[in-house]
């Protein structure tokens, strides 16, 4: 017999393995609202009222459009044959404005979502699970 002992050599290996799990659910509901509400708000109207004023005055060239004290005057021409031809201001329209301001009330629905979250841990439960066996 040799005198030659051999000895087995023992190592240890640690391995580490990883596996997803899940710890929490999560739920998002959104939740729809509306609110019936009145809109108050002011409206403006014009109104518009035409003059013709008759004129008939003869001019050198055509007046232009322009504005008094708020009215504003278009002048209308017409060319007439006379022994030659001159420029004649038949008649002026003159535009008066007014305006008159109104409080409206509209009905509406304004909407808007609402978000809820609810969440339930789950290292818990597994817990609870595990800790009973």
């Amino acid at each position: 017999m040799p005198d030659d002992i051999r000895l087995p050599i023992i190592e240890e290996e640690a391995h580490v393995t990883k596996r997803a799990a899940d710890v929490e659910h999560v739920t998002v509901r959104t939740v729809p609202e509306q609110e019936q509400v009145v809109v108050r708000d002011e409206v403006r109207r014009e109104h518009v009222e035409i003059r013709r004023v008759a004129v008939d005055r003869e001019v050198d060239r055509a007046p232009v459009v322009r504005e008094e004290n708020g009215v504003t005057i278009i002048p209308v021409i017409e060319e007439r044959l006379v022994v030659e031809k001159r420029l004649f201001l038949v008649e002026e329209v003159h535009v008066f404005r007014s305006a008159q301001a109104e409080a409206v009330e509209l009905p509406t629905t304004l909407r808007r979502t609402r978000i809820e979250v609810d969440r339930t841990d789950l290292t818990k439960t597994q817990e609870d699970v595990h800790g009973r066996t």
